[in-house]
C-alpha cells in the first residue's frame, strides 16, 4: 500500500513556526486566504535545503529565485491563491509558478492579515518606523538598470538592508508615545498572549512632532525611497505642520484609518485613493502613502526573518531529536528499513531563512535629473 504523500519534515516545522508566530485565527477570513496554500510532495531522494525564502509577492522572478536556491518553502506575505481556482494551467503566470514550485518540491505559506494584526507585527513595525525606533546610517537604494532618458534617472526601489530590529534598536532614540489598536480583533479569535491583536495602530505622541522629522524617520525606516508621496492640507506650509496622532495600516489602509468622523493628524499607509486622500486633507490631516508593498516589505528583514529563524530552529531541533530516536528504536526492534530513507533528512541540523533579493513593488520612481 502506497504511503500518504506529504511535504518535507522541515517544511512542516516552518508551517508550525509561522502558525505560532502569526496565529491563523488572527487573519481576517472575511476576505483573506491564509495558511499553507501549496503543499509540495516531499521526495527524500531529491532533497531541498533546510531553507525558507521570505517575500511580499510571489512573482515569477521570486519563484525562479527559490528554485535556483533549492529552498524547501516560500513564505509569501500576499496570498498567491486568493480566490477559488477552477483550473490550474500553464497559461496563467501565477498558476505556472505554483506548478513549477510543486514540481521542485517547494511549498508556499501565506500569513497576510495575521501579520498585520498580531502584536509586534507589521502595524507595530510601522509604529516603530514613525516614532524613530528604527534608524540606519547605511540604508541603500537599489537601482535596477541604467536609463537612456536625459531628464529622469532609472527607477529606484526601496531596499532597507541595514535597518535594525526592535530588539537591537536603542529605546532612548524613540519619541515618547503611546500606541493603541484601531480595530481590535474579535475576542473569541484571539489566542492567549495576543490580546492587543487587531488591524491598524494609533500612535499618540506625548508632545506634537514636526511632520518633517517624521518624514525623515519614515524614509530611513522603509529604505529611503526616491520620493515620499505626501498629501497636505492646502495653505499649510509643511515646515509648520506638527503631528500629535498617527494612524498606521500596512497595504491599503483607508478602510481602517478613515472610520469615524475624527481621523488622526497623519495617516501612514501604503495605498489610498485620490478621493480618500482629498477628504482627509480637507479635514486638516496629512496622508503619506508609499505604494502598497513599500509599507510592508521592510518588515520581512527588520522583524520576520529573525523571529522565524529562532522559532524554526527550536521546532526543527525538537522534531529531529524525536524522529531520530524513533528511527533508532525501530531499527533495534528489527522494523522495516523504509523509515531509514528519512534518517538523512533528520540528520541535517541546518536552518536558513533569507529575504528575497528580487521581490519589489511594481512601481519604481524615476527621479528628475534637473
Amino acid at each position: 500500500m502506497a504511503s500518504t504523500p506529504s511535504c518535507s519534515p522541515f517544511t512542516r516545522a516552518v508551517v508550525s513556526s509561522m502558525r505560532k508566530l502569526y496565529p491563523e485565527a488572527l487573519a481576517d477570513k472575511s476576505f483573506d486566504n491564509t495558511g499553507l496554500l501549496l503543499e509540495a510532495p516531499f521526495d527524500p531522494t531529491r532533497r531541498q535545503k533546510n531553507s525558507v525564502l521570505l517575500t511580499i509577492d510571489l512573482t515569477t522572478a521570486v519563484a525562479d529565485e527559490a528554485i535556483r536556491r533549492s529552498d524547501s518553502a516560500i513564505v509569501a506575505y500576499h496570498p498567491i491563491i486568493f480566490r477559488g481556482l477552477k483550473s490550474i494551467t500553464l497559461d496563467d503566470t501565477q498558476q505556472r509558478s505554483l506548478l513549477r514550485l510543486a514540481q521542485h518540491g517547494i511549498s508556499v505559506y501565506s500569513p497576510h492579515t495575521a501579520v498585520d494584526t498580531v502584536p509586534g507585527g507589521m502595524a507595530d513595525w510601522l509604529c516603530d518606523v514613525v516614532t524613530g525606533t528604527f534608524k540606519s546610517d547605511q540604508t541603500t537604494q537599489l537601482v535596477v538598470q541604467d536609463c537612456a532618458s536625459s531628464l529622469y534617472s532609472a527607477p529606484t526601489y526601496p531596499q532597507a538592508e541595514s535597518v535594525p530590529t526592535a530588539a537591537s534598536a536603542n529605546p532612548s532614540q524613540q519619541i515618547p508615545h503611546t500606541r493603541t489598536t484601531i480595530n481590535p480583533s474579535p475576542p473569541a479569535s484571539i489566542p492567549e498572549g495576543f490580546e492587543s491583536a487587531g488591524s491598524g495602530r494609533l500612535v499618540t505622541f506625548n508632545e506634537p512632532q514636526p511632520l518633517t522629522a517624521l518624514v525623515d524617520h519614515i524614509g530611513r525606516g522603509v529604505g529611503l525611497p526616491g520620493g515620499i508621496p505626501i498629501a497636505t492640507p492646502q495653505g499649510r506650509p509643511i515646515n509648520d505642520i506638527k503631528i500629535r496622532t498617527v494612524g498606521m495600516c500596512p497595504g491599503s489602509g483607508s478602510g481602517v484609518l478613515l472610520r469615524g468622523n475624527e481621523i488622526p493628524d497623519l495617516l501612514f499607509t501604503g495605498e489610498m485613493s485620490h478621493h480618500e486622500a482629498l477628504a482627509a486633507t480637507e479635514k486638516g490631516s496629512v496622508v503619506i502613502s508609499l505604494a502598497h508593498t513599500n509599507s510592508e516589505r521592510g518588515y520581512l528583514r527588520a522583524v520576520m526573518q529573525d523571529q522565524l529563524i529562532r522559532q524554526v530552529s527550536q521546532v526543527w531541533q525538537n522534531e529531529r531529536k524525536s524522529a531520530l530516536q524513533a528511527i533508532q528504536d525501530n531499527a533495534k526492534q528489527g522494523g522495516a528499513s523504509s523509515t531509514s530513507s528519512f534518517e538523512e533528512v533528520y540528520q541535517d541540523s541546518s536552518v536558513e531563512v533569507s529575504v528575497s533579493e528580487v521581490d519589489r513593488d511594481p512601481y519604481g520612481i524615476m527621479v528628475w535629473r534637473g
